[in-house]
């Protein structure tokens, strides 16, 4: 049996989804050779109550900020929600910044790396966010925006950190963070199992 790490996807109104469904989606497949789950994956939003989505998706989160158990991984995704609305809010933006000094991995997708820079976990790092939004990250002090790129894991002795282009970009970073934690073939076996092409 292997052991279990859980993935703590953060969620809040206007979220892009495919930035919270692609990560999902990738790492509730991830399995060993006896088809055991590597991950359990939960969602967690500041309150109980259900999330509206972009373009009218309702979500019901797993969990609040009050009750959700320890999370190994952290997935920040990104959207309207991140980058206008939860930018501003220091309550989510303290959340992040507990939640990432316990982690094992902090990922970001799309805009959400808006909300870890709003939150200083990118100074002094490179990253990367969705093309349209290069600018935006780049007006906040000590990043390197890297553009054109689909991930960038900006990783040091102290923390794991990586930062994901739009949308789509947020399963190739998915993958690679499963690859980080897990191993390459548990990865190329869940993206054939995807049917995606991560070349």
């Amino acid at each position: 049996m292997t052991s279990i790490q859980t993935v703590g996807i953060l969620m809040f109104n206007e979220v892009e989804v495919l930035d919270f469904a692609g990560p999902f989606e990738v790492f509730s497949l991830a399995e060993n050779d006896s088809s055991d789950k590597h991950f359990n994956v939960i969602t967690i939003a500041e309150q109980p109550d259900p999330i509206f989505a972009r373009n009218g998706l309702t979500v019901i989160p797993d969990y609040s900020f009050t009750n959700h158990p320890d999370i190994d991984v952290l997935v920040i995704p990104g959207g309207y929600g991140a980058e206008k609305i939860e930018i501003n809010n220091p309550v989510v933006i303290d959340w992040i910044i507990s939640q990432a000094k316990l982690t094992k991995l902090t990922l970001s997708v799309c805009t959400g790396a808006l909300l870890l820079a709003k939150a200083g976990l990118l100074a002094g790092k490179s990253a990367t966010t969705h093309w349209m939004d290069l600018d935006n990250l780049a007006s906040y002090p000590n990043i390197e925006v890297i553009a054109n790129t689909r991930f960038v894991d900006a990783s040091d002795k102290t923390t794991n950190i990586v930062t994901s282009a739009g949308i789509s970009a947020g399963i190739y970073a998915s993958l690679y963070c499963v690859e980080k934690l897990i191993d390459s073939q548990t990865m190329q076996t869940t993206a054939r199992r995807m049917e995606f092409d991560i070349g």
